[in-house]
C-alpha cells in the first residue's frame, strides 16, 4: 500500500493551501466564495452550462505547465490537489491597473449586467495566454462555454482582439512566475495516497493506477470521479451522496496516448482537450464532432473514458467509437480483459462493469482505406449542449456497392447501439439514395425512441433517418449541400 497523506495541497492565486477536511462532494466554488471570500466567481447554473464560474487550473506537464479553463461549480475540491488554481482577483490588484484582457472589455463595452463578465475574463485570459491575436474561430471557442444574455457577443469579440495591443503575456504574472510556480507544485507533490474526509463524506486521490487497483478491491463499490462534469451534477442537482468517492483524473498512468499503425490508444483519464489533437490527425471526420462536445471548460475537464464508462445513451463519444470499432480495457486488481465497446453496453444505467472494476484504455483502430467515416450531432443548440441524437457510420463501398456497414446512435435507444437492420438492409446493395431510404426505413425497426425535453421521439426517429441520407449526400461529393454550415 501508498503511503498516505491527509490533507489536499495546492496553491490558489499565489498562496498554499492545506486542507484535512475535505469531503468529496465539495466544490470548488463553495470553497472559493464561502471559505476563502473570493466572490469574483460566480455561480449561475450549478451545472457546467453558464461559464460563470470559470477560473483557471494549471498542473505541470511535461512540456511546461498549462492553464485551462475549468468551471468551477462542478470541478471538485479534493481534484485540486497539487494545482495552481487562479481566480479572477489575481489578473489585477486591488488598486493597480486593470490586466489588459478587462481593460479590453471596460474599452470595447463587453459587459452590461456584468454578472457573466468574470468567467469570460477568465476565458478570454487563458487565450490571451496562449494565442495573444487569435483568430476569429479561436475566440468563439474560447467563449463556447461562456453564456452573455446582454451584449451579443460583438464587444466581447472586439475585446479579444484588442487586448494584445494593451499588453503582452510575457509581462503577466502566470507567465513570468510559471517555473517558479512549477517548482512551487512539484514540491507539494510526495506520491502519496490522499485520503481526506469532512463528517462521512470520503475522498480518496490514490497515488498511481496500480493503487487506483488496490483501493478498488478495497472499496469495490466507490464512485470513481474523473473529469466530474456529470458526476458533479449528481451532487448540485440530485443532492446525491457520492461518497467514498476515488478521484482519478490526474493520475498520470491513465493519460497515455498511443498512436501506432494499427490504431490509438487513449488512457481512461485523457481529457477531449488532451486527445484532441491526435483525434483531429488520425480521425479527421472527428475534428468538428469533438469540438461541440460541451463548452471549451467541458473539454478541459471531461475524460473520453469517463463518458464511455458512465454508459449514457446520450453520451457523445460512444456511437463514433462504436462505428470505428473501439474496445475498452477493463481492470480489477493485475486482472485485466479486453471488451468490444458496443458490447460493453448491457441496458439502461448498466455496463458490463463488475465491483472494483475499472477503466483502463480505450483502443480505437485506425480508419481503413476505402471506409467512409462520418459522425454527426444534433442537439438544441449548436454549441455546448448535450445530444438529442448522436450517430457514428462506417461504410465501405466496393465497385459500387456496400461492402460493409457499422451504424451507431445515440439518444435512440436506453444505450448507445448500432442498427442491424439498418445495417442488413445496406450491405450487398448499390449504394445509391433508395438504399439510403431503405436503411432509413429499417431504422424504426431497430429502435423505438422515447420523448423527452431534448426531442420528441418523432423528432429523433426523422432525424436519425435523415442523417442516413446526409451521408449518402456527403459520399457523393460535388457542390450539393448536406447541411447547413455557420458563417
Amino acid at each position: 500500500m501508498a503511503k498516505t497523506r491527509n490533507e489536499i495541497r495546492f496553491l490558489l492565486n499565489g498562496s498554499e493551501q492545506r486542507l484535512t477536511e475535505v469531503g468529496a462532494s465539495d466544490t470548488l466554488l463553495d470553497f472559493l466564495r464561502l471559505d476563502c471570500g473570493l466572490r469574483g466567481t460566480k455561480e449561475g447554473c450549478a451545472e457546467g452550462d453558464c461559464g460563470a464560474c470559470t477560473v483557471l487550473v494549471g498542473r505541470p506537464q511535461d512540456d511546461g505547465q498549462r492553464y485551462e479553463t475549468v468551471n468551477a461549480c462542478i470541478r471538485l475540491l479534493p481534484s485540486v490537489d497539487r494545482c495552481h488554481v487562479v481566480t479572477i482577483e489575481h489578473l489585477a490588484g486591488r488598486d493597480g491597473p486593470l490586466h489588459p484582457v478587462q481593460q479590453a472589455m471596460v474599452e470595447q463595452h463587453g459587459s452590461q449586467c456584468g454578472f457573466c463578465t468574470p468567467g469570460i475574463v477568465m476565458s478570454l485570459y487563458a487565450l490571451w495566454m496562449e494565442s495573444p491575436r487569435p483568430e476569429i474561430g479561436e475566440i468563439e471557442t474560447a467563449l463556447q462555454g461562456n453564456l452573455c444574455r446582454c451584449t451579443g457577443y460583438g464587444p466581447i469579440l472586439a475585446a479579444a482582439k484588442a487586448a494584445a495591443d494593451l499588453g503582452a503575456p510575457e509581462a503577466d504574472v502566470l507567465v513570468r512566475e510559471r517555473d517558479a510556480v512549477r517548482a512551487r507544485l512539484a514540491a507539494l507533490d510526495d506520491g502519496a495516497r490522499v485520503e481526506v474526509a469532512r463528517g462521512g463524506d470520503r475522498a480518496i486521490l490514490p497515488a498511481n493506477v496500480d493503487d487506483l487497483a488496490a483501493v478498488l478491491a478495497e472499496e469495490p463499490e466507490a464512485t470513481i470521479v474523473a473529469g466530474s462534469t456529470d458526476v458533479g451534477l449528481w451532487i448540485t442537482k440530485f443532492m446525491r451522496s457520492i461518497s467514498p468517492a476515488v478521484f482519478i483524473g490526474e493520475l498520470a498512468d491513465l493519460k497515455g496516448i498511443e498512436v501506432t499503425d494499427a490504431a490509438v490508444t487513449l488512457g481512461a483519464g485523457v481529457t477531449y482537450s488532451e486527445c484532441e489533437p491526435t483525434i483531429a490527425e488520425v480521425f479527421p471526420h472527428l475534428a468538428e464532432f469533438w469540438g461541440r462536445i460541451g463548452g471549451q471548460q467541458v473539454r478541459n475537464m471531461g475524460t473520453v473514458g469517463g463518458n464511455v464508462a458512465n454508459g449514457s445513451p446520450i453520451g457523445d463519444t460512444p456511437p463514433v467509437l462504436i462505428a470505428l470499432g473501439a474496445e475498452v480495457t477493463l481492470r480489477r486488481g493485475d486482472a485485466r480483459r479486453v471488451v468490444a465497446l458496443e458490447d460493453f453496453f448491457i441496458a439502461y444505467g448498466k455496463q458490463d462493469r463488475g465491483p472494483g472494476e475499472f477503466v483502463e484504455s480505450l483502443r480505437i483502430p485506425r480508419p481503413k482505406p476505402g471506409v467512409f467515416h462520418a459522425a454527426y450531432k444534433i442537439s438544441k443548440r449548436r454549441d455546448e449542449d448535450i445530444s438529442s441524437v448522436c450517430g457514428g457510420f462506417a461504410l465501405e463501398v466496393a465497385d459500387g456497392k456496400v461492402a460493409a456497414a457499422r451504424l451507431a446512435f445515440g439518444g435512440m435507444a436506453a444505450t448507445p447501439k448500432r442498427a442491424p437492420k439498418a445495417e442488413a438492409a445496406l450491405v450487398g446493395r448499390v449504394w445509391d439514395a433508395a438504399a439510403a431510404d431503405a436503411a432509413a426505413a429499417a431504422l424504426a425497426e431497430d429502435f423505438t425512441p422515447i420523448s423527452d425535453w431534448r426531442a420528441s421521439k418523432e423528432y429523433r426517429m426523422a432525424a436519425a433517418q435523415n442523417l442516413l441520407r446526409r451521408l449518402y449526400l456527403e459520399t457523393q461529393g460535388g457542390d450539393r449541400p448536406a447541411r447547413l454550415v455557420r458563417a
